[in-house]
This record gives C-alpha cells, structure tokens and sequence, in this order.
C-alpha cells in the first residue's frame, strides 16, 4: 500500500495550495487527489468564456439545492469545481477578501483568536501579486497574480459616477483601506487569462518529486486505526473503476469545499449519529455540526435597457464571437481577456451598519450569469445582494454512497433580517441607476420591472427570480461549542491528524467573493500543518464611516 506523509482531498482553491505549500521543501511528500480532470479547456483559461465550465457536467459537480420553501419551492443550481483548480477553474474570477471586521468578528469564538483581520492580512498579501504593486493592504510577490479593471466601457465609469452622485464614495481600492463605496473591481486574470490556483499553485509545483497528483480519483472514505483515540491513517479511493487505499502518514487534509467536505465526513462516520446511523454508517465520531452552518450569498438582477448599441450584447453575433476567440487565442486580448465585472461596489442597507452589508457587480449587459437567460437587446445590470444572511441550511446524505450527490438545503430568504435587505439592495440600486449618470443610456427597467414597487412585490419578485452567488461555506466551522466540527487550525474534533482546510471552515461568510478568503486560509493553515511560526500580524487602518450610526450613506 503506498504512503505519502500527507493526502489532500481536492485540488481546488485551497488543496492546490496545500500541494504547493506543504511540498516546497522537499521535507514531505504529499498526494494530491482530485476526482476531476486536467483544466484543459478553452473555456476554462478564456475568462470571458465563464459560464461555460459552470455549467458543463465535464468540470463541474452539477449540484442543485432541494425545493427551497422561501423561494417558490425552486431547485437553485449549485455548481462545484471537478476539475484542476477546483472552483477558481469555473468562477467568475472576482477577487475580493471580504471586511477586515469580517475576521475580527470571527475572534469572538473561543479558540480563534488567530483570525483577526491583522492575522490574515499578512497571508493575503504573502499570497497575492497585484498588477498594480503593493503596499501595506496589497502583496506584490506572491504567486496569486490579481489584476484591476480597465473600465474601457463608458457604461463602467457611469455605474462609479451615478453611485458618486447618489452620496457614495468612490473605492480605487476595494481591498485595500477602503472597501465601502463604488470603483474597479479586481480579478484574478493575469495576462489576458484566468489565473486558478491551478496555475498559480500547483503548476509551478507538479514536477516536484515529492508531489503526486491524481486525477479521477474519488475519495470514498478516510480511514481510521485505533480504539480510543481514532487516527486518520488514509483514504479509500476509486480511481478507473478500482478501489485503492492509501495511507497517510502525517494527515489527510479534506479540501473539497463547504459542500464536498462535509458529505466526506459523513460517509467515514463523522457527524450526527441520528443521520448516520439509519444509513448504516458506522459511527467514527459524534459530530452534530457536520454539514450544518450552511450560508451562501443570494443575489438579484436589478436590470436596463440601454439607449446606445454600446454593450456586450453586440458581442453575442456569431461573428464577433468569432473574432473576440481569435483575438484572445493569437494575442490574449480584447473582450475574451476580462471577466466583465469591471466595476462594482459595497454599499451599507441602512444606518446603524457598521460595515457595507450590499455587495455590486455591474455588467454592460443584461443577461444571466449561468447563462440560462440570454441577452435579447443592449443592457446594463447591477447584480446585488445582502453579504452577511442570516438563514442556515444544511448539507446531507441521501445514502452510504459517495457517488449519490448530498441534499442541499440553503434554507435562503427564510429570515425577517435578510428579506428586509434585499428590498433595500432593490431599492437602493434603482436609486443609483437613476442618477444623471445614466441618462444618456437608461432605457426602460427590464428587472424587476416598474410593476415591482411594494414589499410584498419585491419579496414576490426574490422568490421566483434570484440567485446564487456561489458562495456556500461554514458547514464545518471552526470553533470549541457542541456545533463547531474543527478547532481554529482546521483539526477535527474527537480524531486524530484529520483537518479540514477550505470555505466550510468559516464561522460566518465574509461581506465578499469566497476564492480570496480560501486561499487565504489555505496559506494560513499550511503553516500551522508545517509546525511554523504563524507570519507576524499587521495593523493597519480600516475605513469606518465616521457617522454610520446616524446616516445610510
């Protein structure tokens, strides 16, 4: 049987860093498993080709929710990376940290106190290379290369000056000091291409002699010795159609994201018995907050018509199709080189939030992301959302099988709190889009539609039309209560040397994307499974609006 000091379970945001991290000295030797595939796809590396791999069952975990009862009963898609890189290799490539108050409020659980925001910074910027340079907030040479927007559209510039207009400020630097207000967005595009970790990661390491990486591989189980104290010795695996098992001498690290690691917990008997045992599933550890926590971003379209043939809908004709592809394939440019999300911003609900609870992406059309909803005319949108939900769902099994995909349930839109927040991101982004910034290219109000005005509309209109962010997380937080299923480095409670290091850890979701924050993690905890000294924390100014106890904006 063979044997590898570590065995990480997904080579997605976090396990690629993992596989670069814990092999980069030679010390140990690391297996990397991943049950997709190699990233060989146009539609991967062409950033604007992102819906594509979203939706193609070749790269993705087509997951999708159960009936949710807070949204008509609707099955919301739920796509996860199954493929090298995971989900940086099918995202929208957005890059954003989240609020610095995000991790500080992480601290007020026992054991993680380590995950203050002046404790992550440092692992941030470590990870990050900014095309635009460093400083204290921004990394200048790490491995993750970050770009900013070009807003070459006029309809860009529009969205920061309508939002200018409306009382916002304007952010040059939305992960930096100052996230609260409208500017460029970052993405992890580098060179005209999307920068997974993938490539960030784990291709300057895959020659390492002390790294394997295999492909189509799905871990069934981890595997346990011992009678009293239950220690992970490795994982069972099917790879082309035969059972392996292979044995780690160190740890097995679960990767797999908030959806994928927990199921995998469940199925080796780690997590509440009363639904483990009914499917036969042997009990390793009683663990009732394995697969609960669920927390995802839910979002809306508030969407115009535009008056000027100036957005991307042209881009839809075959022909110019054809074009943006050549452009991008000889020369890595143009139109097939950004992800569109170009500007966007944060913006607070209401007084007496502290911090931006609303989060922007602005797009020069009206179109779906996922691609189901083509554009039909020249448009604009601006995709909004409540950033701190306080509806929990949960992840669990149907039955023993790791090929049957878990039950989803996200629970969205099941609170007072968050439906009262998204009225007001409706609200509040009408609000912008009628600023006179727009006026020479507002057109009529595609969605939700001038129809849509009252607070039964609006939730009516939730209900039947918004969406996922793709952001799940928090269903193995970290923490020391009954519910917490790891300790603040990511180690399982009542097992020995099994960790889980990806976005279920997180207590709360962070006011932002997800990609950013996980591999923050990932750098974090590599350093904690080396036995290193964590990096020296950073103290820095954050932007608090001086009067936000009194006024929105």
């Amino acid at each position: 049987m063979t044997t590898f000091d570590y065995i990480i379970v997904g080579a997605g945001s976090a396990g690629c860093v993992l596989a670069n991290r814990l092999s980069e000295d030679g010390a140990a030797t690391v297996l990397l498993l991943e049950a997709g595939a190699l990233d060989h796809s146009i539609f991967i590396h062409m950033p604007s080709a992102l819906s594509y791999p979203m939706a193609n069952q070749k790269y993705t975990w087509l997951y999708e929710s159960e009936p949710e009862p807070f949204m008509n009963g609707r099955r919301i898609h739920c796509p996860r990376g199954r493929v090298i890189g995971g989900s940086s290799s099918i995202n929208g490539m957005v890059y954003i940290r989240g609020h610095a108050l995000d991790y500080d409020a992480w601290t007020h659980g026992a054991g993680l106190e380590d995950w203050s925001y002046a404790h992550c910074l440092p692992y941030f910027r470590k990870a990050e290379t900014r095309a635009q340079g460093g400083d204290a907030y921004r990394g200048d040479a790490g491995p993750l290369h970050v770009s900013t927007g070009a807003c070459r559209n006029p309809l860009y510039g529009a969205f920061i000056d309508a939002g200018k207009q409306a009382g916002y400020p304007y952010t040059g630097d939305m992960n930096g000091y100052q996230q609260e207000g409208l500017g460029p967005m970052d993405m992890t595009v580098h060179k005209g291409r999307r920068w997974s970790t993938a490539m960030a990661y784990l291709r300057p390491a895959w020659k390492r002699k002390n790294l394997t990486v295999q492909m189509s591989s799905l871990v069934t189980r981890v595997v346990f010795e011992g009678s009293e104290s239950r220690r992970a010795v490795g994982v069972e695996v099917i790879h082309k159609g035969q059972v392996q098992q292979l044995r780690a001498a160190k740890e097995v690290i679960l990767a797999g994201g908030a959806i994928n690691s927990p199921q995998l917990l469940k199925l080796s008997g780690i997590g509440p018995p009363k639904e483990l045992q009914p499917l036969g599933i042997a009990l390793t550890a009683p663990l009732a907050g394995v697969g609960e926590n669920l927390q995802d971003h839910l979002e809306t379209y508030v969407q115009f018509e535009c008056t000027q043939p100036i957005t991307l809908f042209s881009a839809l004709k075959p022909l110019n199709k054809l074009k943006i592809g050549l452009e991008w394939l000889l020369f890595s440019s143009g139109l097939g080189a950004t992800n569109h999300f170009e500007s966007g911003g944060f913006i607070r609900s209401e007084a007496g939030v502290r911090h931006p609870d609303l989060q922007y992406h602005f797009l020069p059309m009206a179109v779906r992301y996922d691609g189901k909803s083509p554009a039909t005319c020249h448009g604009f949108q601006a995709h909004v959302g409540p950033m701190r939900p306080t509806s929990r769902g949960h992840v669990r099994l149907r039955d023993a099988k790791a090929t049957t995909a878990p039950s989803i349930l996200f629970n969205y839109m099941s609170t007072d709190q968050d439906r009262k927040e998204m009225r007001a991101a409706v609200r509040l982004t009408r609000e912008i889009f009628q600023q006179s910034a727009f006026d020479a290219y507002r057109g009529a109000e595609l969605s939700p539609g001038i129809q849509v005005q009252s607070d039964d509309e609006i939730d009516a209109h939730i209900r039947a039309n918004a969406e996922t962010a793709y952001h799940p997380s928090g269903t193995c937080r970290m923490g020391t209560d009954d519910m917490a299923v790891t300790d603040g480095e990511g180690r399982v409670h009542g097992v020995e040397r099994l960790r889980v290091v990806d976005a279920s850890l997180m207590p709360r979701v962070v006011s932002g994307n997800l990609n950013a924050p996980t591999i923050m993690m990932a750098e974090k905890l590599s350093d904690a499974i080396r036995g290193r000294a964590p990096m020296p924390t950073a103290v820095v100014p954050v932007f608090e609006h001086p009067n936000y106890m009194a006024t929105q904006r």
